[in-house]
């Protein structure tokens, strides 16, 4: 950072600063935990002569345990790419129009925690739906170890409530689909044959005045020998979408070769998120009482309202724990 020539490249730059801010997410941490660490042994000498530090010595000792607590779960973000950007994706699934607003309650949820934790969002696809909701979102959420702690999302998310646009005030089940892949900044880390790709241009449907409507400026790759589909909409340069999209593409590959990755050390957790009845990772009840439950680490909160508003880093660090005990149990 210090080259004369840094800031020559804004992308490179941009990259490398990320990288700094990672590292430092866990580095700056773990040196003030060892001075503190230190510095508890001066402070029990001191409780040992003059009863009136034992106070303070239990408070600080209570603060290190829980500031280690901490460190040691950013040791299990250990991951190839746990330190990239997050690309996100949001899919109404069964349940009808419930479905499209429970996907749109699902992107708020997720902005609400990035906000509240310092990470950028980027919305680069969103398919809005006539009535309400969303049929489907992208974002891609940068900051530290944004991958890492939001891998564990991916999978689908139940929704049980009274539905606000059923007349008869019935019962309703939605699902929502959540996909994260992680975003990958060495176009040489993925390589991907533009013989596989199909590309196809259309007008984009969201927001964004009479150009983005009149311009088929829209982007949507599919990689024929895996079947992935991803596009982006949110640039008026088509030029530009095209590159999210690859950006996209590239991190939806990175995720099946970490996948597979897995698979050769160990037989991936069980609970593989698909469709229907019994298959979600994660129940939100509103009725008939509030609360939030993970279907995989058993991890519970009372307040649904409080999830939705983005505290979900309950749930974000439970499953990193129930990962590294699936790992133990398998080898």
């Amino acid at each position: 950072m210090a080259a004369p020539d840094f800031w020559n490249n804004q992308e490179a730059a941009q990259e490398t600063l990320a990288k700094m801010k990672a590292l430092a997410a866990v580095v700056k941490p773990a040196q003030e935990t060892v001075r503190a660490c230190d510095d508890l042994a001066a402070l029990a000498e001191m409780a040992e002569e003059d009863e009136s530090f034992a106070e303070e010595l239990a408070s600080e000792v209570e603060r290190l345990e829980k500031r280690l607590e901490e460190l040691e779960l950013k040791a299990l973000l250990n991951g190839p790419h746990d330190g990239a950007a997050a690309i996100l994706t949001i899919n109404a699934r069964d349940g009808g129009i419930d479905a499209n607003d429970w996907a749109q309650m699902l992107l708020r949820m997720y902005c609400q925690w990035a906000s509240k934790n310092g990470y950028e969002v980027e919305e680069v696809d969103r398919q809005d739906c006539d009535e309400a909701g969303i049929s489907s979102a992208t974002i891609i959420v940068r900051g530290p170890m944004a991958y890492g702690y939001l891998k564990g999302e991916t999978g689908i998310h139940r929704l049980v409530r009274i539905s606000p646009f059923n007349a008869d005030g019935k019962r309703q089940t939605s699902f929502a689909a959540v996909d994260v892949s992680p975003e990958i900044v060495d176009d040489a880390e993925i390589e991907i044959d533009d013989a596989d790709i199909r590309e196809d241009v259309f007008r984009a449907s969201g927001a964004g005045g009479q150009h983005v409507n009149k311009t088929s400026s829209a982007i949507r790759l599919t990689h024929i020998p895996t079947g992935i589909v991803v596009q982006c909409q949110n640039e008026r340069s088509q030029h530009k979408n095209r590159a999210t999209a690859m950006k996209m593409l590239r991190a939806r590959m990175a995720r099946i070769e970490e996948e597979k990755r897995e698979v050769e050390q160990a037989t991936k957790y069980k609970e593989r998120a698909k469709v229907g009845f019994g298959s979600q990772i994660r129940n939100y009840f509103l009725h008939p009482d509030q609360r939030v439950k993970d279907a995989r680490t058993g991890y519970y909160m009372g307040s649904f309202h409080a999830v939705l508003d983005g505290d979900i880093q309950g749930f974000l660090d439970a499953f990193l724990r129930w990962r590294v005990g699936q790992e133990v149990a398998q080898g």
